[in-house]
């Protein structure tokens, strides 16, 4: 008698349907699909280094590991990959691609066989947005495999998350439109009045950036950077689960995002290469983007940009745990991962209103990016708020505390306020930049000049300067927010202290608006390349607030 397999849940695998949703029926049970299965370290945690505490280091005293060590001392275990091996011979299935760095076995098989194998049922779903393939309930896997397995993505491939940028809307009205405040800024103009520092241009470093959709067109951005008098950036698209570089032709959808990225990042870092992570939408197609890129040995990109992302309810937690922990992955090899924190204000767009924060943003291995509105005087700052145009429709800089990821220690004296359901949890964002669609970014979107705003804008232009502080200090930053918390390096930003994106307000020092502020380029290069860095005493946020009005004096 054949003996019989004892199955288990696979933790954290409990997912709904979408709202909304409408069954359509069984999904083909013999339509082919591909599935990633997310294994564990090969080290204990014990053996894995302790970021946080290389994180508060200045960068010329880190010591990151390179690709091919993480690989060899992290990746996948070759016993655990030989276990999945024989778990999908078991089941019928193939095994695609094994990567022991991204700690993932890529399997194949028809719908039929992986609903056998990880004991689900998969049906085809109309919803608000489109049909798609869903599952509810938890995911079994042999209990042998436990502990091997962190995650399984691709059964169910709903779209995961959206793009975090805002058009200007046209005011119809010509006298409003007469009377608007509204301004638009070149690139460049935004880096200048941010002081990017001089004589670095991201020479020798590559920028990665993840889209889940639409693309861009080479047309498009020889004419953008030629306007500009700039060369234009090399870009490579890089495909990731037979996602590709696709321009739909409508410059109000998704070759927004993907345009905007590129135009923000190549007009402050032009020497920098840029790598663009094409890839579906879903949470299989996001986190296998992350993966590819920060372990990418080819192009080797030194900061990722994220420019998507959803609430952290529309996640599965599974998913959360595995981003999280290829984020803090990209920490040890020296890379820094930043995410926009979302265009919805404090309620990241969920129905009940309730304060809830953006997710990758909200991981704690990653530089969490809002926004503001900027107000020029010639080339300096004149003023800067919080970026909250809610009340016209055109979004609010994202910005909460998490109700999954705990208080970091970094941000242990930052009074960070409990999450709406009590938890002492992680404070997004870190830092800020100009948001705010009504002193946008002037760019261009299949062979369209349009003014974009949003979050998304600012996570490409914090890449672009951290690129250039790179090159200058000859070494990545990589996990930058340890050491951004500490006072000589905290200093060096523009405290904004005005303004709400609904139920937080802007005040002294980090604030869940714009955290701890907009960069003063020069100065927070100056402040990574000091020895000191790590060491100072934090001052308190009326010092804070004197140091800055002295260096803005100054400029």
């Amino acid at each position: 008698m054949a003996k019989i397999e004892k199955r288990i849940d696979l933790p954290g695998s409990e997912r709904t349907l979408l709202p909304g949703s409408r069954k359509i029926g069984p999904s083909d049970p013999k339509e082919q699909i591909q599935v990633t299965v997310f294994l564990r370290r090969g080290s204990s945690p014990k053996q894995f280094p302790d970021v946080e505490k290389i994180g508060k280091l200045p960068p010329a005293q880190r010591s990151h590991l390179s690709r091919a060590q993480f690989a060899s001392r992290h990746g996948a275990r070759p016993a655990d990959i030989k276990k999945i091996r024989a778990f999908a011979t078991q089941n019928g299935l193939k095994v695609v691609e094994v990567s022991r760095p991204r700690r993932s076995v890529l399997l194949s098989g028809s719908v039929a066989g992986f609903s056998r194998a990880f004991g689900v049922e998969l049906n085809s779903y109309q919803h608000p947005t489109g049909t798609c393939r869903m599952r509810s309930g938890t995911i079994q896997i042999p209990a042998a495999l436990s502990g091997i397995i962190e995650g399984v993505f691709g059964l169910d491939n709903r779209p995961q998350a959206k793009p975090h940028f805002r058009i200007r809307k046209q005011l119809q009205n010509p006298v409003v439109r007469a009377q608007a405040s509204s301004v638009s800024f070149n690139v460049p103009q935004v880096a200048q009045a941010y002081d990017f520092p001089a004589g670095t241009t991201g020479s020798g470093q590559t920028i990665g950036i993840l889209e889940l959709s639409g693309g861009y067109r080479a047309t498009d951005l020889a004419t953008y950077f030629k306007n500009l008098g700039i060369a234009a950036p090399t870009v490579t698209a890089v495909s990731v689960d037979g996602g590709t570089n696709s321009p739909t032709g409508d410059p109000n959808g998704a070759d927004g995002e993907v345009e905007l990225d590129i135009e923000v990042a190549g007009a402050v870092a032009p020497s920098a290469k840029i790598a663009m992570y094409f890839t579906p939408n879903t949470d299989q197609g996001f986190l296998d983007a992350l993966t590819t890129a920060v372990h990418d040995t080819k192009l080797q990109p030194a900061v990722v940009s994220i420019s998507w992302g959803g609430p952290e309810s529309s996640w599965t937690q599974q998913a959360l745990n595995a981003f999280n922990s290829a984020c803090e992955d990209a920490s040890t090899i020296g890379v820094t991962i930043l995410v926009a924190s979302g265009d919805d204000g404090s309620s990241d767009g969920v129905s009940s209103g309730t304060p809830t924060v953006d997710f990758p943003a909200s991981s704690p291995f990653v530089l969490a990016c809002g926004g503001t509105k900027l107000t020029l005087s010639g080339t300096t700052i004149s003023s800067e708020q919080v970026w909250n145009e809610l009340s016209s429709g055109e979004g609010a800089t994202g910005g909460g505390v998490s109700e999954v990821f705990a208080l970091p220690s970094y941000q242990l004296s930052a009074n960070v306020p409990k999450a709406p359901n009590g938890f002492v949890g992680r404070g997004v964002p870190d830092v800020a930049g100009d948001a705010d669609p009504e002193s946008g970014y002037n760019v261009l979107v299949d062979g369209q000049q349009t003014v974009i705003g949003g979050t998304s804008a600012v996570a490409p232009l914090w890449a672009g300067l951290l690129a250039r502080i790179n090159q200058s200090l000859g070494k990545n930053v990589g996990y930058l927010n340890p050491l951004l918390y500490t006072g000589n390096v905290e200093s060096t930003l523009h405290d904004i202290t005005s303004g709400s994106n609904g139920a937080y307000s802007a005040g002294p020092g980090w604030d869940a608006c714009t955290g701890l502020g907009t960069p003063d380029g020069a100065a927070l290069l100056a402040a990574l390349g000091s020895a000191a860095a790590s060491t100072k005493k934090k001052k308190s946020p009326a010092k804070r607030k004197a140091t800055r009005a002295k260096r803005r004096k100054k400029s």
